[in-house]
């Protein structure tokens, strides 16, 4: 199995002391699964300290964009506050409109996320036409987009942290 990775390994951070949580859609779930398995390896191998990564689940990947906001509102009320949100789903492509609804719905919701929050939301949203190609991308030969979006999760945290002002509000 050929896979594919979309980043210089060389060029992570270090992720020691980060704080993560990971939304995870239980549709299409033997393929979400994957992707989580993919983000949270990817965490631990750039220093990430398990019991510092948070698995979230929601029913479906409508449903992430709800997640992702309620945890980056509050996300400093907890003890630990989070450095990074991951979302992970998967829609395939079907007889109706209901795939473009969705995919819209989250692709916009992540976006207004990250343009007000002030920690990172990763849209990890694979959108298939078919299972193969869901499969492909979740540890297939496209390599695993979970494990990709664990590394932007981390990349996104150091230039926050290098960069205080973006994210966060004006004093």
């Amino acid at each position: 199995m050929t896979t594919a990775q979309n980043f210089n390994p060389e060029t992570v951070p270090d992720a020691r002391g980060m704080h993560f949580a990971i939304i995870v859609s239980e549709w299409n779930s033997d393929i979400t699964k994957k992707l989580e398995e993919g983000a949270r390896n990817t965490l631990i191998k750039y220093g990430a300290q398990p019991e510092n990564i948070k698995s979230i689940s929601v029913p479906g990947s409508f449903e992430l964009v709800y997640a992702a906001s309620r945890i980056v509102t509050h996300h400093k009320q907890l003890v630990k506050p989070l450095d990074a949100v991951i979302g992970l789903g998967c829609v395939i492509r079907g007889e109706t409109p209901h795939f473009d609804y969705v995919c819209a719905g989250v692709t916009q919701g992540f976006a207004a996320l990250n343009a007000q929050g002030d920690i990172p939301c990763i849209f990890g949203l694979l959108t298939t036409d078919n299972l193969q190609q869901a499969i492909d991308r979740a540890g297939g030969k496209y390599g695993n987009k979970g494990s990709e979006c664990a590394v932007a999760a981390i990349k996104m945290m150091k230039i926050y942290r290098n960069y205080p002002c973006i994210g966060s509000d004006p004093q």
